[in-house]
């Protein structure tokens, strides 16, 4: 379900981080495919989304195009202690440095 790149990440996790690690990358994964449309009915190799602890959530690639060109945005966090939560919004090309911030912003649906 993962891609390459994110087998390889999963597996050069410290065993304390690897149940994190597949939660983020869940997570993510799922966010992504979700503001697509598709579902999970989108190939889950198809792109690659970071997942290790610590580091900043991202979108890698889609298909042959990297993360930072493919015109979506992940940000990610945590709403409670022991949860994880993503969200992925579409951005101009031309705004590729557009940072989402959820901080302070009004999220209800």
């Amino acid at each position: 379900m993962f891609s390459r790149r994110e087998n390889e990440a999963y597996r050069a996790l410290d065993p304390r981080d690897k149940p994190l690690g597949f939660f983020n990358c869940w997570t993510r994964k799922e966010a992504f495919v979700k503001a697509l449309g598709h579902g999970l009915s989108h190939p889950l190799d198809r792109f690659d989304v970071s997942l290790a602890p610590g580091e900043p959530a991202a979108i890698l690639r889609v298909e042959q195009t990297p993360g930072d060109d493919c015109g979506w945005r992940l940000v990610s966090f945590s709403p409670a202690p022991g949860f994880v939560a993503a969200v992925v919004v579409e951005c101009e090309r031309s705004r590729a440095s557009f940072a989402p911030s959820l901080v302070g912003a009004d999220v209800s649906l």
